[in-house]
């Protein structure tokens, strides 16, 4: 395990925060990262790219990714910044694509409790989300450490090649 912490500002969302609001059909002509970036969240907040910084930190109600099973939904994210994703739950399908595409994500069900702009700190190892705004901390379970694997590689495809390489 490579990064075992994450620290960054956030951004909040609601609940069913669904593929087509993280980055809308109109826009997967494309598959390229970095255009997809351009776009993301933008039905839901307009001005989300120009705000957020890299390594920002999107905090969400329940149920985020649902909708259709589209991958360019977690590449855009990453690609746009965003460093992790932390959500009471997760559409199954968009759970799996998020750390396929080296995405982290953690399930949290006091999320709510975090609000837009506090700081905080994931702490993958342990557990533990730190809100150094409000000094709370909050206990998650970890993703088990082939999850956190995928991540450290930036995705599966990357996992596999290093794998096939001997890394």
């Amino acid at each position: 395990m490579q990064k075992a912490n994450i620290d960054g500002k956030v951004w909040r969302f609601g609940k069913d925060i669904d593929t087509d609001l993280i980055i809308a059909a109109r826009y997967l002509s494309t598959s390229v990262p970095e255009e997809l970036a351009k776009h993301v969240m933008e039905d839901a907040d307009p001005q989300f790219v120009k705000k957020m910084s890299s390594g920002d930190i999107i905090v969400a109600g329940e149920n985020f990714g649902c909708g259709s099973s589209r991958e360019h939904a977690p590449i855009a994210l990453k690609a746009a910044g965003v460093a992790a994703v932390i959500a009471p739950t997760f559409a199954r399908i968009f759970y799996r694509n998020a750390f396929n595409m080296g995405l982290p994500i953690f399930e949290l069900q006091e999320s709510a409790e975090i609000a837009e702009g506090d700081e905080i700190s994931v702490d993958m190892n342990n557990g533990t989300i730190t809100n150094k705004t409000s000094s709370k901390v909050y206990k998650f379970i970890p993703i088990p450490q082939f999850m956190q694997e995928l991540i450290d590689a930036g995705g599966l495809m990357n996992f596999a090649q290093n794998e096939i390489k001997g890394k």
